[in-house]
């Protein structure tokens, strides 16, 4: 059976009435939890519906995005984007969000990237090395509070209260290495 390629080199996978995925290029069924790695690494594939051919890539991608956010851990879409993004279907700016989402997502991966590579390399030796290393031990604060923590099982409402200034203590402790 020949590998079938869309014209950009993307691969081809078809959704069957089963709903079933097919790979085109390896010739076997996978989940979505494969084509949500399949993203992650950059592979390009569209998704057809086996029957109508008809290109159903973002109906799936958005599934993925739904059980993504739905595993129970930390979501990343706040509830607040999500009532404002459901706010712009129907308004006149509509045609201009995807636009901007992708833009915005393209500009805060480029810039993620070069705010590293500065902070490692470019200001190394020079005066503002110290500023630089205060703005990323910043940066790194900031995307670490995004991410969830587990607090240790507690006993009682003491250890529990304890445990609360202990957490309240580095807490602070790291507020004050921030700004000072």
């Amino acid at each position: 059976m020949k590998k079938q390629h869309s014209g950009e080199g993307a691969i081809i996978i078809k959704k069957y009435a089963n709903r079933r995925l097919y790979n085109t290029e390896s010739s076997s069924y996978i989940t979505l939890e494969h084509l949500a790695a399949m993203t992650r690494e950059g592979r390009e594939f569209k998704v057809v519906d086996a029957k109508t051919d008809e290109d159903i890539t973002h109906n799936i991608l958005t599934q993925i995005i739904m059980e993504e956010e739905g595993r129970g851990e930390q979501p990343m879409l706040p509830v607040n984007f999500l009532r404002q993004l459901i706010a712009m279907y129907g308004d006149s700016m509509q045609a201009m969000v995807p636009g901007y989402l992708e833009a915005s997502m393209d500009s805060f991966r480029r810039n993620q990237a070069q705010f590293k590579s500065a902070v490692e390399g470019a200001f190394a030796g020079s005066p503002f090395a110290e500023m630089a290393k205060r703005n990323m031990a910043m940066f790194e604060a900031a995307t670490s509070a995004f991410k969830p923590t587990t607090p240790p099982p507690v006993a009682n409402k003491d250890d529990e209260i304890a445990a609360l200034k202990a957490e309240l203590a580095r807490l602070q402790d790291k507020v004050d290495k921030l700004v000072g």
